[in-house]
């Protein structure tokens, strides 16, 4: 998670850059520059890596540009290329995860994006703009991401231990 509370230090007009389990996020917009409207990210994607199954009380969309994805929405899962469009209501159980052998990128759009941007803020780890070599992929906090993520609507249920 981000030790740094402050926001990353980013240059005004250089897109904000961090990295969260095997994801390299690209904010394109923020949710201040769209008036409170929505976030657009865009999100280089680790072989094998992707967010685990949760809920949130945005909206959330994704656009597959490059690579394969399995994406889960409800009970549905479904393998998606470049220009799928998924959407995903509020509410509904999703998650994605790259299956190709070699780093995919999609465009994730959140409605209205400040609880989604503001989450990934605080678990993110800050990266140099332009950055796409991935960070060493340390064993991640889960109940650190989980209570931060219940601080901006996001439900991310653990699975029972074995």
């Amino acid at each position: 998670m981000n030790s740094n509370p402050t926001k990353p230090d980013q240059s005004a007009g250089t897109p904000m850059t961090v990295h969260f389990i095997g994801n390299i996020l690209t904010f394109r917009a923020r949710y201040a520059d769209t008036k409170g409207s929505f976030t657009v990210i865009e999100v280089l994607t680790a072989p094998n890596a992707g967010p685990p199954p949760h809920t949130q009380t945005d909206q959330e969309a994704f656009l597959i540009l490059e690579g394969r994805y399995e994406i889960m929405v409800g009970s549905e899962t479904k393998v998606c290329g470049p220009g799928d469009f998924v959407h995903v209501a509020p509410g509904t159980m999703h998650a994605f995860r790259n299956i190709d052998d070699k780093p995919s990128k999609l465009l994730l759009i959140n409605f209205p994006g400040d609880l989604h941007e503001e989450f990934f803020v605080a678990v993110g780890e800050p990266l140099p703009p332009g950055t796409t070599q991935f960070p060493e992929m340390l064993p991640p906090d889960i109940p650190g991401i989980v209570a931060t993520a219940a601080r901006f609507g996001i439900d991310i249920p653990l699975a029972p231990a074995a």
